[in-house]
């Protein structure tokens, strides 16, 4: 059965992040228009229709996401399309990715009744290729890991198990975590760090997209850098809209 996609992030009022999702987007078709090229080529299906890649917003939008699915459904239906599947580009499995989020779809697929089947993907930040992502960000960020301390700082949920994930992939790179809205925080961090003698510390955001939390973060590293003049501090980017990513979401909407 033919479907279509779409991704769902958090939602921003930052203009980078919805440019990025559009990109996101783009990339994902691209994939997906690349794929159908080579089973005509080899004779599997016939000729199909174009596919859709669609974004939609948990939050910060004038419409709830329920309402932006049934939309998308129905633009979905018209052109052929009784199956949606959603991924959510989330990292960790939060309130949004185990309560709000399934909520919503719920409610989307009473509204829209029989004639189109909702279907919720895994989490993006599910997948281990996320781990490879940022194992091959460290290695291009660090010109010495020996002698350097890393911090990789995520937003963090008060949902019980919700670090669990995180914390595994922190401990396969040999890093520590620190989170933005609950403990441990990053100046805690750095503390600790400064303490065991490192005077080289790395701080990777664990974010999707560049926006207000990572502009925070970077003027945090500022103060830091104030707060502890004998340490040199690096800044690496967010993960971003990049072919690796849409590969792991390729793979995920695959599933």
């Amino acid at each position: 059965m033919p479907s279509a996609y779409l991704l769902v992030s958090h939602g921003s009022r930052d203009p980078r992040q919805e440019i990025a999702m559009q990109q996101l987007a783009k990339l994902v078709n691209n994939k997906l228009e690349s794929n159908l090229q080579r089973s005509i080529i080899g004779g599997v299906v016939s000729p199909p229709r174009c596919e859709l890649v669609g974004t939609a917003y948990l939050e910060l939008k004038p419409e709830p996401l329920h309402e932006q699915i049934k939309s998308f459904s129905k633009t979905a239906l018209a052109s052929g399309y009784h199956h949606i599947k959603i991924l959510p580009l989330f990292l960790l499995a939060g309130v949004h990715v185990m309560e709000d989020i399934p909520g919503e779809v719920a409610l989307a697929q009473q509204a829209v009744g029989e004639d189109v089947i909702i279907e919720l993907q895994p989490y993006l930040g599910s997948h281990a290729g996320v781990e490879q992502l940022l194992a091959k960000q460290i290695a291009e960020t660090s010109e010495n890991c020996h002698d350097k301390g890393w911090i990789l700082l995520t937003h963090g949920s008060r949902r019980p198990g919700s670090k669990k994930q995180v914390e595994a992939i922190a401990a396969n790179l040999g890093v520590v975590v620190a989170y933005w809205s609950v403990a441990p925080s990053l100046e805690s961090r750095v503390k600790e760090l400064v303490s065991a003698g490192y005077e080289k510390i790395t701080i990777l955001p664990y974010f999707l997209f560049a926006g207000g939390i990572t502009d925070a973060i970077a003027r945090s590293s500022q103060e830091l850098k104030l707060q502890f003049p004998a340490v040199r501090f690096q800044l690496a980017e967010p993960l971003g809209a990049s072919a690796e990513l849409a590969d792991l979401i390729w793979d995920l909407i695959n599933r």
